[in-house]
């Protein structure tokens, strides 16, 4: 036999071998898995199996926002202060409110870095999917790492916001206690616990509905001003006759985190008025969260079998 013929042999061999190897393993299903409970631990199993890809659309996310930019990462301190400047002068100074409200650029401040995370993780999620349409519809992975990505980088920019934010009652001479921390704490897990199950229904019928997401900026402008995030709760609570509309505008979890917010960073405020049992409240506002994230999660999990075709 020559040598040509010899090598062949070989290749045919190893081609042999390698698909009986490959016909001898089980095979595994793709795909998520239904039923409510089954599909939830399916699910859970899925996005920590791919915790590193997790982590690296973390990462690709951060460096594109500042991609090419001079200053790069420098625009997550610069943007927040623009921010915190621009309403300190035009509704502080110019529309008066500092008067009323002690120490007011750090009470406008605290409400700004809760809604900022909340927003952040809706408006960025709800695109979340049709912007990795390309890896949608090449592999399949969990879908739900993009909504989850987006949640991690918003929470780097939180984390700055607050960074400043604490430095700043530093200077003020008014830092929070142990349980105001605890409060910011509680308030954190509530805006998360909704905003990811908003994120999580909103980036799927988004897939399907490319409106979704003009609609979303449209929502959060309104919402900006659902909560007291520019003025102060007592100013509502006196607007409002009634007391069963008190009660609904407290039933807002994203007003009831930037009330436990405030509660914690706001010391200045600690002598005014303030919405009785707000801990009882967050709590049970986080506790309502957890199932209605369950839901949107499995309402998720159902609409993604077509995502590769919508897209």
């Amino acid at each position: 036999m020559t040598e040509p013929s010899k090598g062949r042999s070989s290749l045919e061999a190893s081609r042999e071998a390698r698909n009986q190897a490959l016909a001898a393993q089980p095979l595994v299903p793709s795909g998520p898995v239904s039923g409510f409970v089954s599909g939830t631990v399916d699910s859970v199993r899925g996005v920590w199996r791919y915790r590193e890809l997790l982590d690296l659309l973390v990462k690709r996310e951060l460096k594109s926002r500042y991609k090419d930019s001079a200053l790069g990462f420098v625009w997550s301190l610069i943007r927040p202060l623009t921010q915190l400047l621009v309403y300190y002068i035009a509704i502080g100074k110019f529309l008066g409110a500092e008067r009323d409200t002690p120490e007011f650029a750090i009470y406008i401040y605290t409400g700004l870095t809760a809604w900022a995370l909340f927003s952040e993780v809706i408006s960025s999620g709800t695109g979340s999917i049709v912007a990795n349409g390309g890896l949608v519809k090449k592999i399949y992975l969990p879908r739900e790492v993009f909504p989850l990505s987006v949640i991690g980088s918003a929470l780097f920019n939180f984390v700055i916001q607050l960074f400043i934010l604490l430095v700043a009652t530093l200077l003020a001479g008014s830092p929070p206690s142990l349980a105001g921390i605890g409060y910011v704490v509680l308030g954190t897990a509530v805006l998360l616990v909704y905003a990811t199950a908003i994120a999580f229904l909103l980036s799927a019928i988004n897939v399907y509905l490319r409106d979704v997401a003009y609609l979303v900026e449209v929502g959060l402008m309104v919402g900006f001003w659902l909560s007291p995030i520019v003025y102060r709760w007592s100013f509502v609570q006196n607007a409002l006759s009634s007391e069963l509309l008190n009660q609904i505008y407290l039933a807002n979890p994203v007003t009831l985190a930037v009330l436990c917010f405030q509660r914690g960073i706001w010391v200045a405020g600690a002598g005014l008025p303030q919405p009785s049992d707000l801990g009882l409240r967050a709590v049970i506002a986080f506790l309502i969260g957890i199932p209605i994230l369950w839901l949107c999660q499995r309402v998720f999990a159902r609409m993604q079998n077509n995502f590769a075709q919508e897209l």
